[in-house]
């Protein structure tokens, strides 16, 4: 019995159940290779960050977008500031457009 639970409990803290979400503007996304944050912020609720392609998402209110070629300086500052909706407006926000930096594919 020890045994089933001790694998259950493995079996839940990996990665093994792929998530995929839906970003604005750009269609379904697998977070495989996302590390992901819940917030306790009113407006940005979770930040995803794919370091080795600098490729945010994050969830704004209920609807996750995207942001392009964002330093994980810049990831690490958001984070750890103490407004996670104002340092949005202030540093992400019309800053990294992925229409005009290079997003990533995921296939």
């Amino acid at each position: 019995m020890k045994a089933i639970l001790l694998l259950i409990a493995v079996l839940f803290s990996t990665n093994s159940f792929a998530e995929t979400v839906y970003v604005k503007y750009r269609g379904p996304v697998d977070l495989g290779s996302f590390a992901c944050s819940w917030t306790q912020d009113s407006l940005v609720n979770r930040l995803c960050y794919d370091r080795s392609e600098e490729y945010v998402l994050v969830k704004l209110k209920s609807t996750y977008y995207h942001y392009c070629e964002v330093p994980r300086s810049s990831v690490s500052k958001w984070l750890n500031s103490g407004s996670k909706g104002s340092y949005y407006y202030s540093y992400i926000k019309g800053r990294h457009d992925c229409r005009v930096y290079r997003m990533p594919s995921y296939f």
